[in-house]
């Protein structure tokens, strides 16, 4: 066990602080090479790296000449380790005390009727807002690239380059600007300022991320209409008398047949209408009742006589009677809640769009990047405090007992004795602080202040965005219904007509005028000279302007024309005997 935590220990504190930084650095980079990606990424690192090894040099060299300090290797590993477990822990709280309470509010909150179709409205609202932003982003930045597809030839040196930017934009761009394949202008005929390598790095990276930045709104906005569309449908079903959930636009088939059997309409009415809320109610109590005891232990795990940290407690009872089984699932219960308090939290964090997970694999690679470095960073010292909350850190319980593996690797901190007895034990309570203020939403109310509009029920901006969303849906709404009645019609129409349509026009072809017959054969045959032979784009022209004819049923003569008469519409007399349907629906 201890080579084990050695191991993994190590393994991510190296991913964490040197690898997934230049893995960054490299993502981000707009080079056109791996070798100008790792050189870009290598320059990067090294500024931020290099004043921490000033630091960590400057304190060595103090060391070695102080005669009064005597640090050996184990110390200096024990006081590396202190620090980063010290930075974690600091962010460890301040994510924990925003988990323990969001997370049983926002199952609460979900079983509220119409608090998740309130709070989708307002997403939208906000979501449009950066959906145009992006878009008018993409197009300055589309822009930049024409300006340098057409100042830079096709036998210029960095034409490469910009063949390389062309390939990273979105397909209706590359179609309106192309290539500019000019083999009579040469690049240096003309005196004109071409963009430097820098500059085209920089455009390339700025490519990237606006078409990332688009494509990410793009299907955030549909996948957002799809939940207010059935957060609508849920609503309005909690009303039926028939208890059959009806949706207003058909969702597709389940590929699962077990699922599609037994999850049918009414089984999805109970469960959305009548028992999905209570679940999410009993699912908040308990969760509440965790985090109650989380924020307790959390703030009693230093008393050790009597112990008061009920994990300390639940374990205590265990080992006396040497159920291991107990001790496991206890202890894997407690670390899952406590993880996913944390790492929940994570998900929820938005830096501008410097960082933000996005859901349905739409995350570019610098956040996935930087969340992958947060969870490194967090899990050391998460499972440092559960060891703490339980009593299995001595340096924390002071009690002789055999140290776990883990802490054994973790060293011992009487080398700094300030922060295992202080820090550790006293910074954990701020937690109790933090849940206050994530209860009373101060950290939203303060970003609502700054101008950052958060969703809070009784604000007047929040109720203009949603009524702003709630038009926003209603509008996408009437498209697509819009949309659906054109193709039932259009079935409808091929289904109905569709047969009566080719038994009048083998009919038309068979009593046709002999005479007229003839001459449109021989039309038909002179014309043939001088056009390819089975020319279906001609044949389709000409079919396009027999349908396309004007009609004038009080006529009196006839016109000879041969198209007229091969059509069969029109006879003398103003007789009509056939009307296209397809005619009639493109007309309306």
């Amino acid at each position: 066990m201890p080579i084990f935590w050695r191991v993994v220990y190590w393994t991510s504190q190296f991913l964490t602080w040197i690898l997934l930084p230049f893995m960054q650095s490299y993502a981000r980079s707009g080079g056109f090479s791996i070798t100008g990606k790792i050189k870009t990424a290598l320059i990067e690192n090294a500024i931020y790296y290099g004043t921490y090894l000033l630091i960590f040099g400057a304190f060595l060299i103090y060391v070695a000449v102080n005669p009064r300090l005597h640090l050996e290797w184990n110390q200096l590993q024990t006081i590396g380790i202190a620090a980063a477990n010290t930075w974690g822990l600091f962010l460890l709280v301040l994510l924990l005390g925003y988990g323990l309470v969001e997370i049983p509010r926002s199952y609460w909150n979900g079983a509220k009727r119409g608090y998740l179709l309130m709070k989708t409205y307002f997403k939208a609202a906000k979501l449009m807002t950066e959906k145009a932003d992006a878009e008018e982003n993409l197009e300055d930045v589309m822009e930049e690239v024409r300006k340098v597809n057409e100042s830079i030839k096709y036998n210029h040196p960095l034409r490469k380059c910009v063949d390389t930017i062309l390939k990273k934009c979105p397909i209706e761009y590359q179609e309106k600007m192309g290539r500019n394949m000019d083999d009579y202008e040469d690049f240096d005929e003309k005196r004109n300022t071409y963009p430097s390598e820098k500059s085209l790095v920089k455009l390339h990276k700025q490519v990237i991320y606006s078409v990332q930045r688009h494509h990410r709104t793009q299907v955030q906005w549909q996948i957002l209409l799809e939940q207010a569309f059935y957060l609508e449908d849920v609503a309005k079903n909690e009303t039926s008398a028939t208890r059959q959930f009806v949706y207003t636009f058909q969702p597709p088939e389940p590929e699962n047949r077990f699922i599609q059997y037994f999850y049918n309409p009414k089984v999805e009415w109970y469960w959305e209408c009548l028992l999905r809320p209570w679940f999410y109610r009993i699912l908040a109590v308990v969760l509440s009742i965790f985090s109650v005891i989380v924020v307790w232990s959390e703030c009693t795990f230093f008393s050790t006589t009597p112990v008061l940290s009920l994990f300390a407690v639940f374990i205590q009872l265990a080992e006396k009677t040497y159920n291991y089984i107990y001790i496991e699932i206890a202890c894997f219960l407690s670390i899952f809640f406590l993880s996913i308090c944390v790492y929940s939290t994570v998900f929820r964090i938005r830096v501008f769009n410097y960082y933000y997970l996005a859901s349905h694999h739409q995350t570019d690679a610098y956040s996935l990047l930087f969340s992958g470095m947060l969870f490194c960073r967090l899990t050391p010292p998460l499972c440092l405090n559960f060891l703490g909350l339980t009593h299995m850190d001595s340096s924390i319980s002071h009690q002789n007992t055999q140290p776990t593996a883990y802490t054994s690797i973790m060293g011992s901190m009487k080398v700094l004795s300030f922060i295992a007895d202080g820090f550790y034990i006293y910074y954990p309570m701020l937690v109790v602080i933090l849940c206050i203020a994530t209860y009373f939403s101060l950290g939203t109310r303060c970003l609502n202040l700054l101008g950052f509009q958060q969703f809070m029920g009784d604000n007047d901006m929040t109720s203009d965005l949603i009524d702003e969303g709630k038009e926003l849906i209603k509008r996408e709404k009437r498209k697509r219904q819009r949309q659906e009645e054109g193709e039932n019609r259009r079935r409808e129409w091929k289904e109905r007509y569709g047969h009566n349509r080719e038994d009048s026009t083998r009919n038309r072809n068979v009593h046709s005028d002999p005479k007229e017959s003839n001459f449109s054969a021989s039309n038909t045959t002179w014309s043939s000279k001088y056009t390819r032979a089975n020319n279906r784009t001609e044949r389709d022209r000409i079919e396009l302007l027999q349908d396309a004819e004007p009609l004038d049923f009080n006529a009196e003569t006839f016109n000879d024309d041969p198209l007229e008469s091969e059509s069969g519409r029109y006879q003398p007399g103003g007789r009509y005997l056939s009307m296209s349907s397809s005619i009639i629906f493109e007309d309306i």
